[in-house]
Order: structure tokens, then sequence, then C-alpha cells
């Protein structure tokens, strides 16, 4: 097992699950003796603590796991909460664990899923990940309704991508991030490595308390 995976294994807050993941996957990379993913490598040693990014939703139109056309700004996010992160179906590093934490999100925020918050999963490989193979992944891992995942033509994802700061040259070599926003506000922020369930919650839970708290501001001034 390398160094990095082991200094992760001991200080993470992640659950077993994710540590059996990173430690299944490294032991497998040490048998094939080589080490295609050493970007991936690297974001496991990142501080996966929240910072602040710069993003616009981009007004473009993506295609659901039920085939459906949607526009990423309007129809998915509208003016709820997103959690956001980037994936591949065929992925055997880095996208089971994001799609591990992303579980234990949907499942301790229970009913807001679908409703004041929205998760959302979008494919960096778009020339394979068909509609039909991400419904499929989708159902895996236990997706339920209000996680949507995104695919869509090559040049509109790579846009998508590159506002989001999650484009490469090689969607294998994609980083490790989770982003979380406010369609209402605008805010933005963003996790590199694996946060934990709890660290994401607690960014959602923040953007959803400065919303009613700007909300009920705004009340009383018009009651003036």
């Amino acid at each position: 097992m390398s160094a990095d995976i082991r200094q992760f294994c001991r200080d993470s807050k992640a659950p077993v699950v994710i540590v059996f993941i990173l430690l299944f996957l490294s032991s497998f990379a040490f048998a094939q003796g080589d080490d295609p993913h050493a970007r991936h490598k690297q974001m496991m040693q990142q501080d996966a603590g929240a910072n602040h990014a710069d993003i616009t939703l981009p007004d473009a139109t993506l295609i659901t796991q039920d085939g459906a056309e949607v526009n990423l700004a309007d129809d998915v996010v509208g003016d709820r909460i997103v959690v956001v992160d980037f994936v591949y179906t065929t992925c055997t590093t880095v996208c089971p664990v994001l799609s591990a934490i992303f579980s234990q999100v949907q499942n301790k925020l229970g009913d807001r899923v679908g409703d004041d918050v929205v998760i959302v999963s979008i494919s960096v490989d778009p020339l394979r990940d068909t509609p039909a193979r991400m419904k499929s992944y989708a159902g895996k891992i236990g997706a339920g309704d209000g996680w949507v995942w995104l695919t869509g033509q090559k040049q509109t994802v790579t846009e998508v991508l590159e506002e989001f700061g999650a484009y490469t040259p090689n969607f294998e070599d994609h980083p490790s991030m989770v982003l979380v926003g406010d369609g209402s506000s605008g805010q933005w922020a963003r996790f590199l490595g694996f946060p934990g369930a709890e660290q994401i919650i607690d960014k959602v839970n923040e953007f959803s308390s400065s919303r009613m708290a700007h909300q009920a501001h705004a009340a009383m001034q018009e009651t003036k």
C-alpha cells in the first residue's frame, strides 16, 4: 500500500467503507505494477476543507440518465442547493469513492434530496457514458430521486467541466472534487480530495441558513 493512502486512511474521518475501497484499489494498483493515476493519489493528500469557488452555472443543455434533455441552470438546479461531483462509469479509482460519499449524503439528507437540495453527478466521459449506462451505474449504487446523472454532447460537456474547473484533456485524470452551490444566491464552495459526507452536509446547511437569514432580512425591510 502506498504511503499517501496509508496516511489518508489514518487521518481521514471517512467511513470504513470508503477506507476499504481505497485500500482495495491501492492493492490492485500495486499488483498491476504501475501507477496510472498519479494525479488521483495527489488528490488523496489534499486537505478536504472547502474553499470559495467563483462559478457561474453554465446555460447548457445536457441529458439525464433517463434520456431527457435539460438545462443545467434552470431545470436541474433552479434555486436549490446543489451538490456536484464528476465521474465516469468505467472508473475504478476515485469515482467509486466519491459515489460512496454521495450515497451517504443522499441517505443523511433524506427527503431534502429532490426538494430543496439536488445531487448532480456529471460524466467526464460523455463519448462512452450514454444515459442508459449512467442509469445502470446509478442503480447499482442506490441513487434515488433527486440525484441527477448528466451526460451530453462532448463539446457541451467540455464547456460545463471547464466552468466548474473539472476539465482535463485525459478524462481518466479528472480531479477528485466536490462542489456545493446555492442556485439562488450564486454562492459556491469547492472541496478537493475526499470530503466526508458530514462536511458536505455542513456546507449545504450553511448555505441554507444563509439563504433563510437573507430572506428574513428582506422580509423585515419590506415591513418597515
